[in-house]
């Protein structure tokens, strides 16, 4: 892809809180993602973009804003980009989710990722051994890979009225995702979510699934 010119951007909205990237190490050209996922910043949190350092002072942001300009407050009438990853904001951020966010991550202190991952792969392992003792066979088809190195922090499971099931499930405290046709979707945040939640969260999908 480089040999032939092309940059490429890296979508990091289900990894970031969840598992290591090191775009630096791997030489990633742009990368955007969003903090309500495993950040834990809430509705409506921000976003964010990497840049390489060699790139900062000649990329194009498709969205420039008055808070991207070299001169916020110089009321000029032509734009002229900020110098540097500067030129990638856009407008006026919003103050209460950044605080919001601000408390979310304060949480992070002295931890690391190897550990955040390592806690990643064993909500979810055991997240799917419950489902597998509790739920009765033939309910529920796992689509989340076996592999560690081809999962994430979330857990697909397929089954029959999967909307409906999604319902009754947040009714009752365990707050996922449904995705049409017939796919429910957990997220495991790994320093807010406990081995009981995962426990508990098995055990109301079984009797869910049974009534």
């Amino acid at each position: 892809m480089h040999a032939a010119g092309a940059l490429a951007v890296w979508d990091l909205c289900h990894t970031a809180g969840a598992l290591p990237v090191g775009l630096d190490e791997h030489g990633v050209d742009l990368a955007v993602g969003c903090t309500y996922k495993y950040l834990n910043g809430g509705p409506g949190s921000p976003a964010y973009l990497y840049v390489r350092r060699e790139l900062q002072d000649r990329f194009d942001s498709p969205l420039p804003g008055w808070n991207s300009h070299a001169e916020p407050f110089g009321m000029r009438p032509e734009f002229e980009a900020a110098d540097g990853v500067l030129r990638g904001r856009v407008g006026t951020p919003d103050i209460l989710s950044m605080l919001a966010l601000e408390a979310a991550l304060d949480v992070w202190d002295g931890v690391s990722m190897d550990a955040v991952r390592a806690k990643s792969l064993a909500l979810t392992d055991f997240f799917l051994r419950c489902v597998a003792a509790y739920v009765p066979k033939g309910l529920v088809e796992s689509l989340t890979p076996d592999a560690h190195a081809e999962r994430g922090s979330q857990v697909a499971l397929r089954c029959e009225g999967a909307g409906d099931v999604m319902k009754r499930l947040i009714e009752r405290g365990v707050v996922g995702d449904f995705r049409a046709p017939d796919v429910l979707r957990f997220g495991f945040t790994p320093l807010y979510v406990s081995f009981a939640d995962a426990e508990r969260a098995a055990r109301v999908l079984a009797e869910v699934l049974e009534s």
